[in-house]
Protein backbone atom coordinates (compact mmCIF):
# COMPACT_ATOMS: atom_id res chain seq x y z
CA UNK A 1 0.00 0.00 0.00
CA UNK A 2 1.26 3.68 -0.55
CA UNK A 3 2.14 5.43 2.31
CA UNK A 4 0.44 9.17 2.93
CA UNK A 5 2.68 11.14 5.21
CA UNK A 6 0.75 14.02 7.33
CA UNK A 7 3.50 16.62 8.18
CA UNK A 8 2.47 19.02 10.78
CA UNK A 9 5.04 22.00 11.90
CA UNK A 10 3.90 23.26 15.31
CA UNK A 11 4.55 25.79 17.50
CA UNK A 12 2.96 26.09 20.55
CA UNK A 13 0.07 24.00 19.92
CA UNK A 14 -0.51 22.13 23.01
CA UNK A 15 -4.09 22.92 23.37
CA UNK A 16 -4.59 21.45 19.96
CA UNK A 17 -3.02 18.62 19.40
CA UNK A 18 -5.16 16.11 21.33
CA UNK A 19 -8.01 17.31 19.12
CA UNK A 20 -6.12 17.23 16.12
CA UNK A 21 -5.35 13.95 16.08
CA UNK A 22 -8.15 12.73 16.88
CA UNK A 23 -10.28 14.36 14.25
CA UNK A 24 -7.77 13.55 11.72
CA UNK A 25 -7.48 10.04 12.48
CA UNK A 26 -11.10 9.72 12.74
CA UNK A 27 -12.01 11.68 9.26
CA UNK A 28 -9.20 9.20 7.48
CA UNK A 29 -10.39 6.27 9.00
CA UNK A 30 -12.48 4.74 5.90
CA UNK A 31 -9.05 5.08 3.99
CA UNK A 32 -6.51 3.26 6.44
CA UNK A 33 -7.84 -0.08 4.37
CA UNK A 34 -6.21 1.55 1.30
CA UNK A 35 -3.43 3.85 2.26
CA UNK A 36 -0.97 3.67 5.51
CA UNK A 37 -0.24 6.59 6.94
CA UNK A 38 2.07 8.48 9.29
CA UNK A 39 1.49 11.61 11.19
CA UNK A 40 4.89 13.35 11.41
CA UNK A 41 4.75 16.28 13.73
CA UNK A 42 7.82 19.17 13.55
CA UNK A 43 8.23 20.95 16.86
CA UNK A 44 9.76 24.10 16.30
CA UNK A 45 11.13 24.78 19.39
CA UNK A 46 7.95 25.17 21.29
CA UNK A 47 7.95 26.39 24.96
CA UNK A 48 4.57 24.62 26.00
CA UNK A 49 3.61 21.02 26.28
CA UNK A 50 3.56 20.27 22.52
CA UNK A 51 6.44 17.86 22.52
CA UNK A 52 5.09 15.86 25.66
CA UNK A 53 1.40 15.57 23.80
CA UNK A 54 3.01 14.43 20.57
CA UNK A 55 5.01 11.56 22.81
CA UNK A 56 2.00 10.82 24.75
CA UNK A 57 -0.11 10.36 21.38
CA UNK A 58 3.12 8.19 20.05
CA UNK A 59 3.07 5.60 23.09
CA UNK A 60 -0.48 4.73 21.62
CA UNK A 61 -0.12 5.24 18.05
CA UNK A 62 3.01 4.27 16.57
CA UNK A 63 2.37 5.72 13.02
CA UNK A 64 2.70 9.18 15.00
CA UNK A 65 6.28 10.51 14.51
CA UNK A 66 8.14 13.91 15.47
CA UNK A 67 11.10 15.84 14.97
CA UNK A 68 11.97 18.05 17.66
CA UNK A 69 14.18 21.17 16.70
CA UNK A 70 16.89 22.29 18.79
CA UNK A 71 15.11 25.94 18.57
CA UNK A 72 12.55 27.95 17.14
CA UNK A 73 13.53 28.20 12.54
CA UNK A 74 10.35 29.38 11.88
CA UNK A 75 7.12 27.53 9.90
CA UNK A 76 9.63 27.90 6.53
CA UNK A 77 12.03 25.88 7.90
CA UNK A 78 9.97 23.40 9.85
CA UNK A 79 8.35 22.45 7.30
CA UNK A 80 11.90 21.96 5.10
CA UNK A 81 12.63 19.95 7.88
CA UNK A 82 9.23 17.81 7.15
CA UNK A 83 10.08 17.22 3.77
CA UNK A 84 13.64 15.75 4.46
CA UNK A 85 12.40 13.32 6.60
CA UNK A 86 8.67 12.34 5.60
CA UNK A 87 8.98 8.93 4.15
CA UNK A 88 4.96 9.07 2.51
CA UNK A 89 4.74 8.70 -1.20
CA UNK A 90 2.68 11.56 -1.10
CA UNK A 91 3.15 14.52 1.90
CA UNK A 92 0.31 16.42 3.15
CA UNK A 93 1.39 19.38 5.00
CA UNK A 94 -0.72 20.82 6.99
CA UNK A 95 -1.51 23.01 9.91
CA UNK A 96 -2.73 21.72 13.88
CA UNK A 97 -5.13 24.07 14.53
CA UNK A 98 -7.79 22.67 12.97
CA UNK A 99 -7.75 25.63 10.48
CA UNK A 100 -7.47 23.18 7.50
CA UNK A 101 -10.43 20.49 7.30
CA UNK A 102 -9.32 16.86 7.12
CA UNK A 103 -11.96 16.12 5.19
CA UNK A 104 -10.56 17.76 1.85
CA UNK A 105 -7.36 15.32 2.13
CA UNK A 106 -9.93 13.24 0.08
CA UNK A 107 -10.33 15.04 -2.69
CA UNK A 108 -6.91 15.61 -2.49
CA UNK A 109 -5.83 12.06 -3.03
CA UNK A 110 -8.83 11.61 -5.38
CA UNK A 111 -6.75 14.13 -7.56
CA UNK A 112 -3.21 12.65 -7.04
CA UNK A 113 -4.80 8.97 -8.19
CA UNK A 114 -5.22 10.85 -11.36
CA UNK A 115 -1.98 11.57 -11.99
CA UNK A 116 -1.77 15.25 -10.13
CA UNK A 117 1.10 15.74 -8.33
CA UNK A 118 0.51 18.71 -6.48
CA UNK A 119 -3.04 19.01 -5.13
CA UNK A 120 -3.22 22.30 -3.35
CA UNK A 121 -5.86 23.79 -1.48
CA UNK A 122 -7.83 27.29 -1.69
CA UNK A 123 -9.34 29.18 0.23
CA UNK A 124 -13.26 29.89 -0.17
CA UNK A 125 -13.67 31.67 3.10
CA UNK A 126 -11.31 32.58 6.32
CA UNK A 127 -13.49 32.31 9.30
CA UNK A 128 -12.15 34.77 12.33
CA UNK A 129 -10.11 36.64 9.98
CA UNK A 130 -10.62 40.37 10.26
CA UNK A 131 -11.81 42.79 7.06
CA UNK A 132 -8.33 44.56 7.02
CA UNK A 133 -6.19 41.60 7.32
CA UNK A 134 -8.20 39.43 4.28
CA UNK A 135 -8.25 42.94 2.10
CA UNK A 136 -4.03 43.57 2.96
CA UNK A 137 -3.88 39.51 1.85
CA UNK A 138 -5.58 40.17 -1.30
CA UNK A 139 -3.53 43.49 -2.17
CA UNK A 140 -0.28 41.68 -1.58
CA UNK A 141 -1.22 38.68 -3.95
CA UNK A 142 -2.04 41.18 -6.51
CA UNK A 143 1.32 43.32 -6.37
CA UNK A 144 3.25 39.92 -5.73
CA UNK A 145 1.60 38.89 -9.48
CA UNK A 146 2.59 41.55 -11.10
CA UNK A 147 6.30 41.36 -9.98
CA UNK A 148 7.08 38.21 -10.24
CA UNK A 149 7.58 35.82 -13.08
CA UNK A 150 6.99 33.07 -11.46
CA UNK A 151 2.81 33.33 -10.66
CA UNK A 152 2.09 32.71 -7.09
CA UNK A 153 -1.69 31.69 -6.20
CA UNK A 154 -3.92 33.66 -4.51
CA UNK A 155 -5.78 32.33 -1.69
CA UNK A 156 -3.11 29.58 -1.02
CA UNK A 157 -0.91 28.50 1.75
CA UNK A 158 0.40 25.55 2.91
CA UNK A 159 -2.16 22.86 2.94
CA UNK A 160 -1.66 20.53 0.06
CA UNK A 161 -0.66 17.34 -1.10
CA UNK A 162 2.69 16.90 -3.16
CA UNK A 163 3.54 13.62 -4.46
CA UNK A 164 7.45 12.53 -4.02
CA UNK A 165 8.66 13.76 -7.21
CA UNK A 166 7.44 17.26 -6.09
CA UNK A 167 9.22 16.71 -2.40
CA UNK A 168 12.32 15.36 -3.81
CA UNK A 169 12.61 18.58 -6.21
CA UNK A 170 12.21 21.09 -3.16
CA UNK A 171 14.54 19.02 -1.25
CA UNK A 172 17.40 20.29 -3.26
CA UNK A 173 16.28 23.83 -2.88
CA UNK A 174 18.46 24.38 -0.08
CA UNK A 175 18.10 28.10 -0.02
CA UNK A 176 18.14 29.77 3.59
CA UNK A 177 15.97 32.45 2.83
CA UNK A 178 12.86 30.41 1.92
CA UNK A 179 9.71 31.25 0.51
CA UNK A 180 8.01 28.05 0.13
CA UNK A 181 4.81 29.52 -1.64
CA UNK A 182 7.36 30.48 -4.38
CA UNK A 183 9.52 27.21 -4.33
CA UNK A 184 5.96 25.13 -5.06
CA UNK A 185 5.38 27.11 -8.16
CA UNK A 186 9.00 27.28 -9.26
CA UNK A 187 9.19 23.19 -8.86
CA UNK A 188 6.58 22.99 -11.53
CA UNK A 189 4.86 19.71 -11.99
CA UNK A 190 1.24 19.11 -12.54
CA UNK A 191 -1.30 21.32 -10.28
CA UNK A 192 -4.75 20.95 -9.21
CA UNK A 193 -6.61 23.08 -6.58
CA UNK A 194 -9.36 21.95 -4.38
CA UNK A 195 -11.75 24.44 -2.41
CA UNK A 196 -12.39 24.32 1.19
CA UNK A 197 -13.49 26.61 4.25
CA UNK A 198 -11.08 27.55 6.31
CA UNK A 199 -12.17 27.41 9.85
CA UNK A 200 -11.05 29.38 13.13
CA UNK A 201 -8.72 28.20 15.59
CA UNK A 202 -9.47 25.32 17.31
CA UNK A 203 -7.52 26.72 20.62
CA UNK A 204 -4.90 29.47 21.02
CA UNK A 205 -3.98 32.05 19.67
CA UNK A 206 -2.41 32.76 16.00
CA UNK A 207 1.28 33.16 15.81
CA UNK A 208 1.22 35.28 13.24
CA UNK A 209 1.72 38.74 14.30
CA UNK A 210 1.50 41.31 11.74
CA UNK A 211 5.15 42.60 11.79
CA UNK A 212 5.42 38.56 11.08
CA UNK A 213 2.84 38.80 7.85
CA UNK A 214 5.17 42.27 6.72
CA UNK A 215 8.08 40.02 6.96
CA UNK A 216 7.02 37.40 4.88
CA UNK A 217 5.91 39.60 2.45
CA UNK A 218 8.48 41.36 1.66
CA UNK A 219 10.26 38.20 1.44
CA UNK A 220 7.80 36.79 -0.93
CA UNK A 221 8.83 39.76 -3.30
CA UNK A 222 12.46 39.84 -2.87
CA UNK A 223 12.57 36.09 -2.85
CA UNK A 224 10.85 35.46 -6.25
CA UNK A 225 11.48 39.04 -8.27
CA UNK A 226 13.84 41.52 -8.74
CA UNK A 227 11.64 43.91 -10.05
CA UNK A 228 11.98 46.45 -7.15
CA UNK A 229 15.63 46.97 -8.33
CA UNK A 230 14.44 47.82 -11.36
CA UNK A 231 11.71 50.17 -10.76
CA UNK A 232 14.84 51.93 -8.53
CA UNK A 233 16.72 51.90 -11.11
CA UNK A 234 13.48 53.50 -13.20
CA UNK A 235 12.44 56.03 -11.14
CA UNK A 236 16.03 57.20 -10.33
CA UNK A 237 16.72 57.52 -14.37
CA UNK A 238 13.42 59.60 -13.99
CA UNK A 239 14.02 61.71 -11.31
CA UNK A 240 17.80 62.54 -13.06
CA UNK A 241 15.99 63.47 -16.56
CA UNK A 242 13.46 65.69 -14.45
CA UNK A 243 16.53 67.37 -12.26
CA UNK A 244 18.46 67.87 -15.49
CA UNK A 245 15.33 69.64 -17.27
CA UNK A 246 14.88 71.91 -14.23
CA UNK A 247 18.82 72.77 -14.09
CA UNK A 248 18.61 73.59 -17.56
CA UNK A 249 15.24 75.97 -16.77
CA UNK A 250 17.07 77.57 -13.94
CA UNK A 251 20.06 78.26 -16.13
CA UNK A 252 18.68 80.02 -18.90
CA UNK A 253 16.38 81.95 -16.76
CA UNK A 254 18.97 83.39 -15.22
CA UNK A 255 20.93 83.58 -18.29
CA UNK A 256 18.38 85.61 -20.14
CA UNK A 257 16.44 87.42 -17.66
CA UNK A 258 19.11 88.43 -15.46
CA UNK A 259 17.39 87.86 -12.02
CA UNK A 260 18.14 85.23 -9.53
CA UNK A 261 15.40 83.27 -8.62
CA UNK A 262 14.26 82.68 -4.88
CA UNK A 263 14.42 78.81 -4.59
CA UNK A 264 14.64 78.09 -0.87
CA UNK A 265 11.52 76.27 -0.68
CA UNK A 266 12.11 74.61 -3.87
CA UNK A 267 15.30 73.61 -2.84
CA UNK A 268 14.21 72.27 0.45
CA UNK A 269 11.86 69.93 -1.60
CA UNK A 270 14.24 68.69 -3.54
CA UNK A 271 16.72 67.62 -1.29
CA UNK A 272 13.84 66.06 0.92
CA UNK A 273 12.58 64.44 -1.93
CA UNK A 274 16.06 63.10 -3.35
CA UNK A 275 16.81 61.86 0.43
CA UNK A 276 13.76 60.07 0.92
CA UNK A 277 14.38 58.24 -2.68
CA UNK A 278 18.01 57.62 -1.87
CA UNK A 279 16.90 55.89 1.49
CA UNK A 280 14.78 53.60 -0.70
CA UNK A 281 16.96 52.31 -2.61
CA UNK A 282 19.49 51.54 -0.22
CA UNK A 283 16.24 49.69 1.96
CA UNK A 284 15.79 48.01 -1.57
CA UNK A 285 19.22 47.41 -1.61
CA UNK A 286 19.80 46.50 1.46
CA UNK A 287 16.96 43.65 1.83
CA UNK A 288 18.89 41.48 -1.17
CA UNK A 289 22.14 42.47 0.03
CA UNK A 290 21.26 40.91 3.24
CA UNK A 291 19.33 38.00 1.76
CA UNK A 292 22.60 37.51 0.22
CA UNK A 293 25.02 37.33 3.22
CA UNK A 294 22.96 35.01 4.66
CA UNK A 295 23.47 32.90 1.59
CA UNK A 296 26.92 32.84 1.54
CA UNK A 297 27.41 31.51 4.87
CA UNK A 298 26.09 28.04 3.79
CA UNK A 299 25.05 27.06 7.21
CA UNK A 300 22.44 24.08 7.55
CA UNK A 301 18.87 25.04 7.61
CA UNK A 302 18.78 23.78 10.96
CA UNK A 303 19.51 21.19 13.89
CA UNK A 304 17.33 18.90 15.67
CA UNK A 305 17.53 17.27 19.31
CA UNK A 306 16.11 14.55 18.06
CA UNK A 307 13.88 12.23 15.96
CA UNK A 308 10.97 10.13 17.72
CA UNK A 309 13.41 10.18 20.43
CA UNK A 310 15.92 8.02 19.42
CA UNK A 311 18.61 9.67 18.38
CA UNK A 312 20.52 13.36 17.53
CA UNK A 313 20.68 13.91 14.10
CA UNK A 314 21.58 17.31 12.17
CA UNK A 315 20.30 18.22 8.65
CA UNK A 316 23.78 17.36 6.83
CA UNK A 317 23.34 13.83 8.71
CA UNK A 318 20.30 13.29 7.25
CA UNK A 319 21.46 14.14 3.84
CA UNK A 320 24.23 11.59 3.68
CA UNK A 321 22.07 8.27 4.76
Amino acid sequence: MKLISICVPMYNEGENIYAFYEQINQTLEPLYPKYNFEFLFINDGSVDDSLDRVRELRKKDERVKFIDLSRNYGKEVAMAAGFDYAKGDAVITMDADLQHPPHTIFEMIKYWEEGYQDVYGKRNERKGESWFKKKASETYYKILRKFSKIPVLSGVGDYRLLDRVCIEGIKKLRESQRYTKGLYMWVGYRKKEVFFDAEERFAGETKWKFSSLVGLAIDGITSNSTFPLRISTFLGLLISFISFIYMLVVLISTLVFGNPIPGYPTLVILILFLGGFQLLSLGILGEYLGKIFMETKDRPLYFIQSYNDEYPMNEEDHKHE
